[in-house]
């Protein structure tokens, strides 16, 4: 999962770099609709939990019958409240990017690019839902493989659909939506071979699986979803009081989002594998091991963040060069790799410590961790930051701030894990 992961986010950073050669104000543009994205996948990732959980513990309780009628439920309802929000988020658009700080030439951008990008973030879910029911099944190694594979597909449909071949210029900016969404719809068409190889959905027993299953789908859906969308509504004001330093500013803090997924890709890998394989233990009361593959997890991403941070860190103004053309957009992108990067050992606990709490039956805990980590801890740093004026100071805020609650989540985990059983119970 980590390797797809890292394909997937590595395809979207080379796509940022590939925008920005249209000038800063196609990058600038493109960034303002990332909060939105998030926005988006929020929502997605929030059902994801809930359906994947509830998933693993029919499996890890012996109940294949009601795991396949939750896995037609995911595809057929995920699908349905994905699209419903993608309408809204295109009906609303222009006051939505004006209040996020966008403007004139960038706006009008954003009104040829976004309906097309929507059209690639609603196949994207598809995909995440199907990913789900292979991950619920303890498969992760076809979401992996097909996360590069699209990653791939896009990587080569990018520059072509951008800028052109032979006598064809292009479509500019909304190239990189087409190419993005042929990709997707490849990866779909992939995704539904491989499930009808598989004897996981069923389409009996619906309608009352879904009366059975809604009290309990709420409750895990319901603050996952929720800790889900903190992030975006975090990074929707970030990026409008970083807009307030101007379109440089707004495109530095892009590409360093860009970087920021592609570096966590081993937390991001583990926040996908892991909330499963916790799931099936907890099914079947084995909190040992639980406790085993928490400090596992903890180790792994302390030691290979801090290395990849500093590395990264170290090669800052190469990486800087290498994705923007623009001298301010260079500098503002260095200063905030050398401050954030090596924070996200930090990030990336906090992030652990929410996604196990989604798996194990504490749903509302996760949730108030998300919002200390963005409201409490990271959105009040970079602040200060923003009001000093200078990027270099909004790096250092949002470092402190990934300390900050890194340091609160594990405390808090730490706690939570003192209150369960230290041998297993069979269930």
């Amino acid at each position: 999962m980590a390797i797809g992961v890292m394909s997937l986010l590595g395809f979207q950073l080379v796509d940022s770099a590939f925008v920005a050669r249209l000038g800063t104000v196609a990058l600038a543009a493109q960034s303002f609709t990332f909060p939105i994205t998030f926005l988006m996948i929020g929502v997605q990732v929030g059902l994801g939990i809930a359906i994947a959980a509830l998933i693993s513990r029919a499996i890890g309780a012996g109940e294949e019958q009601r795991a396949r009628r939750l896995g037609s439920l995911v595809l057929f309802g995920g699908a349905a409240a994905i699209g419903v929000l993608a309408i809204l988020l295109w009906l609303f658009h222009v006051p939505l990017f004006r209040q996020l700080g966008a403007e004139g030439e960038a706006l009008e951008l954003i009104g040829e690019y976004w309906p097309v990008q929507l059209l690639a973030n609603w196949f994207a879910a598809l995909l995440y839902f199907g990913y789900t029911l292979f991950r619920a099944h303890n498969n992760t190694r076809l979401p992996g493989l097909l996360m590069v594979v699209t990653s791939a597909l896009n990587l080569v449909f990018d520059p072509l659909l951008i800028f052109g071949v032979g006598g064809w210029t292009g479509l500019g900016l909304p190239g990189a939506a087409w190419a993005t969404t042929l990709a997707f719809t490849i990866g779909l068409m992939l995704v539904g071979w491989r499930l009808s190889q598989r004897n996981w959905l069923s389409l009996t027993g619906l309608p009352g699986e879904a009366r059975r299953s809604t009290g309990a789908f709420a409750v895990i859906a319901g603050p996952a979803m929720l800790s889900q969308l903190m992030p975006a509504l975090s990074a929707m004001t970030a990026t409008a009081l970083i807009a307030s330093l101007g379109e440089q500013a707004v495109a530095a803090w892009g590409l360093a989002s860009r970087l920021e997924t592609v570096s966590l890709m081993l937390v991001l890998g583990l926040t996908m594998s892991l909330p499963p394989w916790l799931g099936h233990c907890y099914g079947a009361g084995n909190w040992p091991r639980i406790r085993a593959l928490m400090s596992i997890a903890f180790q792994a991403v302390i030691v290979w963040q801090l290395l990849l941070g500093v590395v990264m860190a170290l090669a800052a103004p190469w990486v800087a060069q290498a994705l923007a053309s623009d001298e301010a957009v260079r500098s503002g992108l260095t200063w905030l790799m050398r401050a954030m990067l090596p924070s996200y050992a930090f990030l990336g606990l906090c992030m652990l410590v929410v996604s196990a709490s989604n798996a194990l039956g504490w749903p509302l805990r996760a949730m108030m961790i998300s919002f200390a980590r963005l409201f409490v801890c990271y959105l009040p740093c970079i602040a200060l930051g923003v009001l000093a004026g200078e990027m270099a100071w909004v790096g250092l805020g949002a470092a402190l701030g990934n300390a900050l609650a890194g340091t609160m989540a594990w405390l808090a985990f730490r706690r939570s894990m003192a209150g369960v059983p230290v041998r297993a119970v069979a269930r």
